[in-house]
């Protein structure tokens, strides 16, 4: 767990540094992360954050601004992968993307409607395998400077594009454990219970660790169960 960030950190122009340290310095991941990469598919994801809307956070944060918001989507139920899941937008790079940022902004205007050209680029963190969907997935972190509507595009992909105040991620009473049966083996996943959705698996792990380093997180119950959500949840 990360040290209490020091006092005056909560305003958005720190918190859009925090971002740009983190993508200029990179970032190790834990265990979890380090399985093979052998004939995984790339993909890419866009952890896109800013101030969305007008509506602040119910959670008060030392570390983090009311006003931040993160982009999310809620996946559809019908999916072969991760169904029902809320996830980050994104999908795999295609042979016309130019790397993993241009196939995550693609991946998210096509999935939420969103206008590319208000959408700040700060950076890559190294690539993340998920071999249940056999991607190796990167995360382009990425600051809203100029936020357009947004909405599900198609609903055979999506069943939700919603935004969720970064401080209410950190509030200890939204945060505790997913476990997830998957055939003999139990997973375990960091989970986040927010605007009402259940967020785990990849992201919650991904949400996690960004947030220990960043300095946002509060110390939190990870014995706390969460019930894992059903289909379209």
């Amino acid at each position: 767990m990360s040290s209490p960030p020091p006092d005056g950190l909560a305003d958005t122009g720190a918190a859009r540094r925090a971002l740009e340290d983190l993508a200029r310095r990179g970032t190790s991941w834990p265990t979890w992360a380090r399985s093979p990469t052998d004939g995984l598919r790339p993909a890419a994801v866009l952890v896109l954050l800013g101030v969305l809307d007008g509506l602040p956070a119910s959670h008060a944060s030392r570390a983090v601004p009311a006003e931040l918001d993160l982009l999310l989507v809620g996946r559809s139920a019908t999916l072969t992968h991760h169904p029902g899941q809320v996830a980050f937008p994104g999908g795999r790079i295609d042979e016309g993307d130019r790397g993993a940022v241009g196939a995550a902004l693609r991946e998210a205007e096509e999935e939420t409607g969103l206008d590319p050209a208000g959408v700040q680029v700060l950076g890559t963190l190294a690539a993340l395998p998920v071999p249940v969907s056999r991607h190796v997935v990167t995360p382009v972190l990425a600051w809203w400077s100029q936020p357009s509507p947004v909405a599900v595009v198609d609903h055979r992909e999506s069943s939700a594009v919603f935004r969720v105040p970064v401080a209410d991620l950190v509030d200890p009473a939204n945060r505790g454990t997913v476990s997830n049966a998957n055939g003999n083996r139990s997973h375990r996943s960091p989970a986040f219970e927010v605007a009402g959705h259940v967020v785990w698996g990849f992201t919650g792990a991904v949400l996690d660790h960004l947030l220990d380093e960043l300095g946002w997180s509060e110390p939190w119950d990870r014995a706390r169960p969460v019930p894992l959500p059903g289909p379209g949840a």
